[in-house]
C-alpha cells in the first residue's frame, strides 16, 4: 500500500483504529506494531484501558516521517565501491 493509498483511507475513517486494522493497513504483523509499541517506537497510539487503538492522523504523520529520499541515501555500492566486490 502506499502512502496515497494510506492517506485517502485514514482520512474517511472518523474512529480510531485497532491493532489489526493498522497491521493490514501498514502491511505489518500485529507482533511488530507491538515490539515497536515496548521499545517506544512506531506511530502514536491510544491505550484506552486495556485497548490499544491508532488516529488516523498519527499513522499519516508517522508514514509521511518515515519516507526516505533514495537519492539522498548513500547505497551500499557508493560507499564501499561496487568495483572492489567483483573479483
Amino acid at each position: 500500500m502506499n502512502a496515497q493509498t494510506m492517506t485517502h483511507a485514514t482520512r474517511h475513517t472518523t474512529r480510531a483504529l485497532t491493532e489489526r486494522e493498522v497491521s493490514d493497513l501498514l502491511g505489518l504483523s500485529v507482533a511488530t506494531l507491538r515490539a515497536w509499541r515496548h521499545r517506544g517506537q512506531g506511530p502514536r497510539f491510544l491505550r484506552l484501558g486495556r485497548a490499544v487503538r491508532y488516529l488516523p492522523a498519527d499513522l499519516e504523520d508517522f508514514v509521511r516521517a518515515s519516507a526516505v529520499d533514495a537519492s539522498a541515501e548513500p547505497s551500499s555500492d557508493r560507499r564501499t565501491g561496487i568495483e572492489d566486490l567483483q573479483p
